[in-house]
């Protein structure tokens, strides 16, 4: 199965936009880091919704490439997001990923984000990609 630098350098050519750094991958689990900018914020001084909604979009597909290797055409079918509390603007939002189920065409998975260095999640995610039929076993 791919390793973390594997999966980073995919993410590197395939998602060039992407700001989320690969931490561990492996074991149906993924952990990503996504540093947060000036333009990343809304007014009140925190993480606005759609960044937090990326870092957990991130962390279900590493997880999943984890898994089933470097297959491009793995997509979100479904993302589901409760906001807990409010992530400061100065610490970075990290993903915790654990994958529920991997099936032959989807996989479900739930991931915690947090502020770097708070133990309270700001956010619990529930997501299913679609796995391509096509892949190999």
């Amino acid at each position: 199965m791919p390793s973390a630098t594997d999966i980073s350098d995919f993410l590197a050519a395939e998602f060039p936009q992407t700001k989320c750094r690969v931490d561990a991958v492996g074991g149906m689990s993924a952990t990503v880091r996504h540093e947060v900018g000036p333009h990343e914020l809304r007014p009140g001084g925190t993480v606005s919704g759609p960044v937090l909604m990326t870092v957990a979009d991130v962390a279900l597909y590493v997880a999943i490439l984890g898994e089933i290797g470097i297959v491009p055409l793995a997509v979100t079918t479904n993302l589901n997001i409760n906001f807990l509390r409010k992530p400061p603007a100065d610490r970075a939002i990290v993903g915790v990923c654990k994958l529920i189920k991997v099936g032959r065409t989807l996989a479900v998975g739930e991931v915690a984000l947090y502020s770097e260095g708070l133990p309270e999640p700001v956010a619990h995610v529930v997501g299913t990609y679609a796995l391509p039929p096509d892949r190999p076993r």
